[in-house]
């Protein structure tokens, strides 16, 4: 496939072309099997691969710092390998709700589209991937480290999906709940919530593109 992407690309905003498509002709299959986004509440997020203080290149830094040189995320290409074998596997024993790689945008990017995608919220929290990368809330956020996706997995299904990242080495960190109660108490739109660093409504969202999505964050 020539795509790297999980999520389906219906806007103009090109996926830069990377020297993993070989590796992830698996991962399109799964892509096409999971959604981008969760549907169901009080489902468990969990950020798979490792996040690395790679911001250079990034679109944090050409947003913000009108700066795109410096060095790009670094590829390896036997993790991906490992990564697009455990998705498979996951995605064949039904454990994964929802699927969404990190490339383009880093988390932040993932969570907003996971949220819009189908009007769930979440509530997320940073002190693992940032003690564990020692990043701060910006890198944490908008590093675009490759090998990495964002899943949700249903809580029956937690102790087996965590269990197979385990037994083949991937990273697995627990960094949110879907939640689709915002926390000014309204059912009616759903947030995503960072804790300490802020929460936005469904609506605050959806009127953030890529383009200015760290302005929600400045």
């Amino acid at each position: 496939g020539g795509n790297v992407s999980f999520y389906n690309q219906t806007g103009d905003v090109a996926i830069h072309p990377t020297p993993v498509v070989g590796v992830l002709g698996v991962i399109d299959d799964v892509a096409r099997r999971i959604p981008s986004g969760w549907q169901d509440e009080g489902h468990n997020l969990y950020l798979l691969g490792t996040t690395r203080d790679e911001l250079d290149g990034s679109v944090w830094a050409g947003v913000v710092h009108d700066h795109l040189g410096g060095k790009p995320p670094v590829v390896d290409l036997a993790f991906e390998a490992k990564l697009a074998e455990a998705l498979n596997a996951a995605s064949e024993q039904g454990l994964l709700a929802s699927a969404h790689d990190l490339s383009e945008g880093g988390l932040a990017q993932a969570l907003v589209e996971g949220v819009l995608r189908f009007g769930v919220g979440a509530r997320v929290w940073l002190d693992e991937i940032k003690s564990v990368g020692g990043l701060d809330d910006t890198a944490a956020l908008f590093s675009e480290s490759t090998g990495r996706v964002l899943v949700s997995v249903g809580r029956e299904d937690d102790v087996k999906f965590v269990g197979l990242c385990e037994a083949r080495g991937i990273p697995v960190l627990r960094i949110g709940v879907t939640d689709g109660s915002a926390s000014s108490g309204s059912s009616t739109d759903a947030s995503l919530e960072i804790q300490g660093v802020a929460s936005w409504s469904l609506t605050e969202l959806a009127g953030v593109h890529e383009g200015t999505l760290p302005e929600l964050f400045g």
